[in-house]
């Protein structure tokens, strides 16, 4: 269901490959919300928002230092949305989130919603700036 469709595609490898991991992440977090004999999704969240953090910052870090390299004009606005997806990310606090099925699913639907909508109209409007057509 989540994953890279042609409009998403760069044309620079290494990026398309990691934007392909970040819809992979997005498909788990679909999956998870999905899976009705998870009652308690608390331990699987903690993983998925820790390897979402962890891998956006990789993804940022090469993309910035891709940015850099070709001296794209508009890098400072471009870091400042990626700092403001990592702040993002960041307020998915598991604390606020309750203990019942329906509180959990709906912190994965926010955590998902929030995903996906932010990763495509990242690669569609932001990334596709800086790539040479």
């Amino acid at each position: 269901m989540y994953e890279m469709k042609p409009e998403y595609y760069t044309g620079i490898e290494a990026i398309d490959q990691e934007h392909g991991k970040l819809f992979s992440l997005a498909q788990e977090t679909h999956e998870l919300l999905n899976d009705n004999l998870q009652y308690d999704k608390t331990e699987s969240l903690t993983r998925l928002i820790s390897e979402l953090i962890d891998y956006t910052k990789i993804h940022f870090s090469h993309e910035e230092a891709y940015l850099e390299q070709i001296q794209y004009e508009h890098i400072k606005e471009h870091i400042a949305q990626h700092r403001s997806f990592e702040e993002s990310l960041l307020r998915f606090d598991l604390d606020d989130m309750g203990e019942d099925a329906e509180s959990q699913n709906a912190f994965v639907e926010d955590l998902l919603g929030f995903l996906i909508t932010w990763l495509i109209n990242h690669i569609q409007r932001t990334d596709m700036r800086y790539v040479k057509r």
